[in-house]
């Protein structure tokens, strides 16, 4: 994710810290500079978001490790202000799968409650219910109160909340996965409309909420909506065959030649029938105000290149192109270079198809 920086490496799983969140500190420590007028407020307000955090953080391990006993990686974690995001490589393939990778991360802050009640019954350091908010009463009693809320807010069965993929796992059991994640997108969607009536009622944040809530619930129902599009389909059928290629000793004055030739970006660097990189348009501009025109392709390629097969399935090969920072990947076909595959002739392609589909019922409905 932009504007992230990675501030830790735990378990195999790179953590990132968004700069909105670093922005979300600073308004929290302005808060209690006001409030109060002191230092100690200040280093006790950001203590307590650090502390709240530390619990999402540990939410989004409990994602993470859950989806690791199925042989699902996790790219990332980014922390926001909202909360947390663990990026998975895929969903899993079974309904139940899903299910438990979703419980799991509401389970660890139904855990970290537990302890913190149980610890303040041993301690009996309790305070009084009525003085607790957001930054009044007892720091142990805030946390364990706002894990429980965490756990009630993560499981309205809402996309992007993990009871949104509760409610789709159950679904699935019954239904196509496609329209399991339909059904759940038209409840979460329903509920964001719930939330902003209430919000301009009675709490405006609720219609932040019901902004959040929409924009995932479509979000996901688009994701899935195009992942069953694509199923089945090999790379071969979407691959771009008409495309021109970059030799290492060519120079980046040759490159330029080839970008304004065509409507090409970005250009496989081969020598002898094998790959040996990637130019994309990005690293050419780059690589122009520092070097000159004369230098050669191979100084500024990009060497960790990701290729596809031409055999290999399309939703496969699409979740590893997302995943780079360019979008274009070479494809091969016995060790030989036979095409290229770009998000625009995904995109493309599954507006075509999505034509043809409408162009078909059409044709069913008439013929009936």
């Amino acid at each position: 994710m932009s504007w992230s920086w990675k501030v830790a490496r735990i378990a195999g799983i790179d953590v990132y810290v968004h700069a909105t969140f670093v922005m979300l500190l600073g308004w929290i420590a302005v808060v209690h500079w006001y409030d109060d007028r002191s230092i100690t407020a200040v280093v006790q307000g950001l203590g307590f978001v650090l502390a709240l955090f530390a619990c999402i953080v540990l939410h989004e391990y409990g994602h993470a490790l859950t989806a690791a006993r199925y042989g699902i990686k996790t790219r990332d974690i980014t922390l926001l202000p909202i909360g947390g995001v663990a990026r998975l490589e895929r969903m899993p393939d079974q309904p139940m799968q899903e299910l438990w990778v979703a419980l799991a991360g509401p389970a660890v802050n139904v855990v970290i409650a537990v302890l913190l009640f149980a610890w303040l019954q041993v301690s009996g350091d309790w305070q009084s219910v009525d003085e607790l908010s957001m930054s009044r009463g007892g720091f142990l009693e805030r946390l364990m109160v706002i894990n429980g809320a965490l756990v009630l807010f993560n499981m309205l069965p809402a996309f992007p909340m993990d009871g949104g993929r509760v409610l789709r796992a159950l679904l699935a059991t019954r239904l196509t996965y496609t329209r399991a994640t339909e059904l759940a997108a038209w409840i979460g969607q329903a509920m964001a409309i719930l939330f902003a009536v209430v919000g301009l009622f009675a709490n405006p944040f609720l219609m932040f909420v019901a902004l959040f809530v929409w924009i995932g619930a479509g979000q996901e129902a688009s994701m899935v909506q195009m992942r069953s599009a694509l199923a089945g389909i090999p790379v071969r059928d979407v691959m771009l065959t008409d495309f021109r290629t970059l030799d290492p000793t060519n120079t980046l004055g040759d490159a330029v030649d080839l970008i304004m030739s065509g409507s090409q970006q970005d250009f496989p660097v081969v020598h002898a029938g094998s790959v040996n990189g990637m130019l994309t348009r990005s690293d050419l501009v780059t690589a122009l105000t520092r070097h000159s025109r004369d230098a050669p392709v191979s100084e500024v390629m990009q060497r960790d290149t990701h290729i596809a097969h031409a055999a290999e399935m399309l939703e496969t090969v699409l979740a590893r192109l997302q995943d780079r920072e360019f979008q274009t990947m070479p494809v091969v076909q016995h060790d030989t270079l036979v095409g290229l595959l770009t998000m625009d002739n995904v995109g493309e392609f599954l507006m075509i198809k999505a034509a043809e589909n409408r162009t078909s019922g059409r044709r069913r409905i008439s013929g009936q």
